[in-house]
Parts: C-alpha cells; structure tokens; sequence
C-alpha cells in the first residue's frame, strides 16, 4: 500500500519546517529538533488526575521518573504500565513522549510511570536497559506507597522503547521477577542486522526514520559493534523466547523496522506466547505519536488502551 495521504502531508510539512535528516545532525542537534517537534504537535494534552516528577536509585545514580495517575479512580491499587520513550536510545524524553503517556493512563486506566532512562553516546549500551527494568522492579518494590497492584504491572515503548519493553520483560523472567502480566511494543528495534526487505523497501524512509539514521542511532548507542549481537540490544537474537507475558506487537507497514517486528511477533508465538500483533498499512515508524495529526496514530493508541485495560481487568 502507499503512503496514506496524511503521512505524505505530515513529511510534506515536515520538510517545509526545515526538519532535518537525523543522521545529519549531532545528539545534541537531535535532541533539541525531537523536543521542538514534540511541542509544535502535542499543544493539546490530555487532562489526567495527577502527574508526579521524581527521582528514584538506579544502577548508577538517580534514575527520573514521571508518574501519571488517572482521574476518577476508586480507592482500590490501580494496575501500572511502565513506559519507555522512543528515540533510538539517543534522543527522546519524559516531555517529548508526555502526550503519550497521559493518553495511554486515561485510556488504560492505570499509572503510567515514564522512564528518563540513560542514553547513548554518553551513556552506551547497557545503561539503558539497566536503568529500565531498575525502575521497573523499584515500582513494583514500592507499590504499596504508590498505590499500584504489582501484580498488575505492564511495560510498554515504542520504537527503542518497544526494545527496551522486551528487553525488560526477558530480564524480569530470567531474574525471577517481577512478574509482568503484559508487553506493548510498538515498531520495536528487535535486531541490528539491517537486512530485512523493509530495510530496503524504505531504506530512504517513509518519514522520520531512515536506514541511515537507524546506523546513526545504532552506532551512537552501541559502543561495540558485537554488541549488536547481544539479546538485551536486540531481543530477536534471544535464544529463548518462552514464559514471556502476552504481547500486543503494532507495525507500520511503511517503516524499516516492519519486518524485525513482525519476526519478534512470529518469534514469541512460536515460543508460546500469547501475541496480537497489528499492522497498519500505510503508516510511517512513529505515526503512535502523531496521533494528533494522524487519524491511526489515534486509533493505535486507543487500541493499545483497549487491550490494556481488558488484561488488567481479566
């Protein structure tokens, strides 16, 4: 399928603002071009109950954290979802993603906790995983004073976040725990091997994201190329997939990492675990959070919240 109409308005635009090829700037140019983005396109946000900015221990110092929690909620814990930004482990932030967040609380009906995890290339892999499932074992330690059920604690991200979802729940299962009862991975990096028929078909990018700015990403985030191979950078090359929690896997069709993220769908089913996965043609990698000038970037989000709210409700 083509490029749906409002995709190819939203690069027409894009390129008219002087946006950028991200490959051809530095972190720091990246970093403050994602954020100027961010707020040009979520001027609106979503009223939720409460929003809470902190900071909790992490691996190698103080990790931030914004808590989201909804409006209208009964005295009773309320399950959590864990959200990690997008971004290519380089780029992305508690604000540039804040929109999302607040949609996926309200829609969910949950705390939504947002991660300001430590990014490349000052802070290469591994230091974004780690401060990951870190903040994620710390809400479930401390769930009593937050309010949350641990036993009804999701992780979520879109794009590296997607990975940085899977990763998590494959550390949380080899270490005994906490135990999570779902996955959202949207457009997640599952592998760096660039050699899917997606990486071709739109090496030259259907919008935000290219093959070269994924090398960019990648060799800003990995400071060695064998890391590449290891399963925390790159869950498809997990070599056991199996006692993961059930997995909504959303794709676009016109993205370069359409086809990593259909394997790791195919990868978890085959390993026996419970996976949607939906694809939605036409879309450009990063369309979830556009969801204020993309039609299906809203109808992704409120069936991601769909989804959600029907696993911690089971």
């Amino acid at each position: 399928m083509a490029l749906h109409p409002q995709v190819v308005d939203l690069i027409r635009r894009a390129k008219e603002a002087g946006v950028r090829p991200t490959h051809e700037l530095s972190p720091q140019e990246a970093r403050a071009q994602m954020e100027q983005m961010s707020k040009i396109r979520d001027q609106d946000r979503t009223a939720v109950g409460a929003i809470e900015d902190r900071v909790i221990p992490g691996p190698a110092g103080d990790v931030p954290v914004r808590i989201y929690t909804p409006t209208g909620q009964s005295d009773g814990k309320l399950p959590a979802l864990m959200f990690f930004h997008g971004g290519g482990h380089v780029v992305g932030s508690l604000d540039s993603h804040d929109l999302v967040a607040r949609n996926l609380c309200i829609g969910g009906e949950c705390v939504v906790v947002s991660v300001d995890y430590r990014m490349g290339p000052e802070h290469p892999f591994p230091a974004a995983p780690e401060d990951c499932f870190a903040a994620t074992r710390w809400v479930c330690v401390n769930a009593d004073e937050l309010g949350i059920d641990p036993t009804r604690v999701a992780v979520s991200g879109d794009s590296a976040g997607g990975n940085l979802a899977a990763v998590v729940a494959l550390m949380a299962r080899d270490a005994s725990g906490p135990e999570l009862c779902f996955q959202l991975l949207v457009y997640p990096v599952a592998d760096y091997a660039f050699d899917t028929a997606s990486y071709s078909k739109w090496a030259e990018g259907a919008g935000i994201l290219t093959a070269a700015g994924m090398k960019w990403f990648r060799d800003h985030y990995l400071a060695r190329p064998e890391d590449g191979l290891d399963w925390r950078a790159a869950p498809l090359r997990a070599k056991n997939l199996s006692d993961l929690p059930p997995a909504l896997v959303i794709t676009a069709e016109c993205d370069v990492l359409h086809d990593e993220g259909v394997l790791y769908a195919e990868a978890l089913a085959a390993a026996g675990v419970a996976v949607e996965h939906r694809d939605y043609p036409g879309m450009m990698h990063g369309f979830f959070s556009f969801a204020p000038v993309i039609d299906d970037g809203a109808a992704a989000q409120a069936f991601a919240a769909e989804r959600l709210r029907s696993i911690f409700q089971a």
